[in-house]
């Protein structure tokens, strides 16, 4: 028809389903080199855990959890898994929350060389398809892991995700975070923060939180608040 846009015709979806960003070579590469660095890196640091939960008495949890771990301390959430839960249970599985966008699909690359499934969405894309399979996820008997303040903020702020996925779920969330002796901070709006070799990694975990399946939403907010409360209680900068 005359005055059309064909290039904006093209563009529009054909179906309701969004098609997350899939990694471009030059991302996978950068995922492998970024792979092998964190397991070096992590190699020289000095781990010691200070449990709140009273799950991680030198053995794996028994039932299956929701990690919740601040954005900025992505960098060693995976090592994480691997040194507290894997080392005494190998045949666990985790599948972890990743954005849609592009660089979620540099991250979702880097999980999958730790043998972590991504699953792709965020509150303001495909949030719904992701809800769904992490609930998936979780029936097949992974942990999940989730950034309650990604992927863009406001940092520190639980939002409202992680409760869906508990409350969907039946999964206890666990609130995970640790501090660094040495690090860099990247000028991002979360501060990441970037271990340097040879430093002590202080890991906290808060206490566990529970979503019942009926719940009013008076006593959801209720629950999150406290999520962000304990999750700050054992964040130090």
């Amino acid at each position: 028809m005359a005055g059309e846009n064909p290039k904006a015709e093209r563009r529009k979806p054909r179906s309701g389903v969004v098609i997350p960003h899939q990694p471009k070579w030059h991302q996978r590469l950068a995922a492998a080199l970024i792979y092998f660095f964190i397991r070096g890196l992590a190699a020289t640091i000095r781990f010691k855990l200070e449990d709140n939960s009273g799950l991680f008495g030198g053995s794996a949890p028994r039932e299956k959890i929701i990690f919740a771990v601040w954005h900025n301390r992505l960098a060693l959430s995976v090592i994480l898994y691997q040194r507290f839960v894997r080392r005494y249970s190998p045949e666990r599985r985790m599948a972890g929350l990743v954005s849609a966008s592009k660089d979620g699909g540099l991250l979702a690359r880097i999980l999958e060389h730790f043998n972590v499934e991504p699953v792709r969405g965020s509150s303001s894309r495909r949030g719904s398809q992701a809800l769904r399979e992490m609930i998936t996820a979780a029936e097949r008997g992974c942990d999940l892991a989730i950034t309650p303040d990604g992927p863009r903020g406001p940092c520190y702020s639980v939002q409202e995700g992680v409760m869906s996925a508990a409350q969907l779920t039946g999964l206890a969330i666990v609130p995970v975070s640790y501090r660094l002796g040495w690090k860099l901070r990247a000028k991002s709006w979360d501060r990441f923060q970037i271990p340097l070799p040879f430093t002590i990694c202080e890991v906290r975990s808060g206490k566990v939180i529970r979503v019942p399946r009926e719940v009013t939403d008076e006593e959801r907010e209720q629950l999150r608040q406290r999520l962000e409360t304990e999750l700050r209680a054992i964040t130090h900068d």
